[in-house]
């Protein structure tokens, strides 16, 4: 058998050769992944589902690489974020922010980029904004997104199936009356869920921010804060309301909020027969197994009004951090698309209980999804229209340290330790002196 050997190539074919493969490194070291870093924080179940979300995105293209560092507790990342910007280092390009009611003092920070700015120059195509713009959740004045609006939640109150068949209640929903209510939690109490008829985690919100709004009322004076100088006059419904909170947890019908920190968990393992709580926990319920629930709106006074309103928006979004090279900039825009396609969305929307990102999310939610979950789907389908004037928001100086106080306040008066009447007017005064403090 004859072996060829290969001939040597001349000195010209070898420099050729050597061009031609940098120039393929060239190409390629071009075209390395963008590194895209987003800071967030939420519960177990949102968690896996964003992760999974993100790992879609990272296989679905090579263009960018999305990674994530999680914090136990949205409060942590802000502090975390400004030593970053203290010392100069590089930041994350997204941050999950709570706006604290106050968007747009947040979005004129150093350290923030406004989400219509970025979008300005990298536009999210065809993208129709679920929620109105007419709320005051992550927007400015004039109607502009300030973050992306990923995190949006709403208070509902759910209720176990199993507990309202046990007590042979008919309908077999909650009255969405606090005085109906309270003749089904005793009915509750007596043949289903004798340690806990009732529980929440959100005292403040259920107690205080939205008996006001569920009720058409202002919670606060200068509409709300966002047409003058905002102040707090608790009238005789917010007495006789938190009154009756007192004697639920005296009579055992509501589980003391502050008592129960697990208020989520009891819901969970068919402990309790209502829970009112964030939107947001609806995923979680969802994928647990024996749990059967429902979700309606919270109770109001008809007394009061003669239709409920409906709730605040809470929540948190992701902002945009500033400081970075346009490459970065476009990337990130790049995934915050990519978020906001209709099947990614969707998934979100229906894998969380957050509300939905854009219409197209919305729409293609089937009804199958709805089937078991009660009122959910009127309840969302509201916030796509513009609010009324008590539902838009409100805008209070320094509102993280008056809800922390309100809490307390709240606290005191259901262990019985201060009347309704004492609570509310130390609350509203203590509220006007942080209002001023910075």
């Amino acid at each position: 058998m004859t072996i060829h050997r290969f001939f040597r190539a001349p000195a010209s074919w070898r420099a050729t050769a050597v061009a031609v493969a940098v120039s393929v490194l060239g190409a390629g070291s071009a075209h390395a992944a963008t590194d895209i870093q987003v800071w967030f924080s939420l519960n177990e179940h949102n968690h896996e589902v964003f992760e999974d979300l993100v790992k879609k995105f990272n296989r679905d293209q090579d263009d960018v690489k999305v990674t994530l560092k999680s914090f136990k507790s949205p409060k942590e990342i802000e502090p975390e974020l400004l030593k970053q910007v203290g010392a100069k280092a590089k930041t994350p390009h997204l941050v999950q922010i709570d706006d604290n009611r106050d968007p747009e003092s947040l979005a004129n920070r150093s350290y923030i980029m406004p989400l219509h700015t970025l979008l300005a120059k990298y536009p999210i195509k065809d993208a129709n904004w679920f929620v109105a713009p007419q709320n005051l959740s992550m927007r400015d004045a004039k109607g502009r997104l300030l973050a992306f609006p990923y995190m949006i939640d709403v208070p509902v109150m759910y209720y176990n199936h199993e507990a309202f068949k046990k007590a042979g209640l008919q309908p077999a929903v909650p009255d969405r009356s606090w005085m109906g209510l309270q003749d089904q939690l005793v009915e509750l109490a007596n043949k289903a869920t004798r340690y806990c008829p009732a529980t929440t985690d959100q005292s403040v919100s259920v107690n205080l921010e939205n008996l006001a709004a569920v009720n058409n009322q202002f919670f606060t004076a200068g509409d709300n804060g966002t047409k003058g100088v905002p102040s707090f006059s608790f009238d005789i419904t917010f007495v006789r309301h938190l009154s009756l909170m007192i004697s639920w947890v005296r009579t055992e019908l509501l589980v003391n909020p502050g008592a129960d920190p697990k208020a989520i968990d009891r819901f969970a393992n068919n402990e309790c027969s209502i829970l009112m709580s964030e939107s947001s926990n609806m995923g979680r319920f969802i994928d647990t197994r024996p749990l059967s629930f429902g979700v309606v709106g919270l109770p109001y006074y008809p007394q009061v009004t003669k239709q409920p309103g409906n709730p605040f928006l809470d929540g948190t979004g992701l902002w945009v951090t500033s400081g970075h090279a346009d490459a970065e900039n476009k990337a990130t825009a790049q995934f915050l698309a990519w978020l906001t396609r209709a099947d990614n969305a969707a998934t979100w929307y229906q894998k969380t209980g957050f509300l939905p990102l854009t219409q197209q999310a919305f729409a293609a939610t089937s009804n199958d999804y709805y089937k078991k979950l009660g009122d959910w789907k009127n309840l969302v389908a509201v916030y796509a229209k513009p609010p009324t004037q008590t539902a838009r928001g409100f805008k209070i100086n320094n509102y993280p340290e008056i809800r922390e106080m309100f809490h307390r306040k709240l606290q005191e008066a259901l262990q019985g330790n201060n009347p309704a009447v004492t609570t509310l007017t130390a609350a509203s005064s203590e509220a006007a002196q942080i209002m001023k403090s910075k």
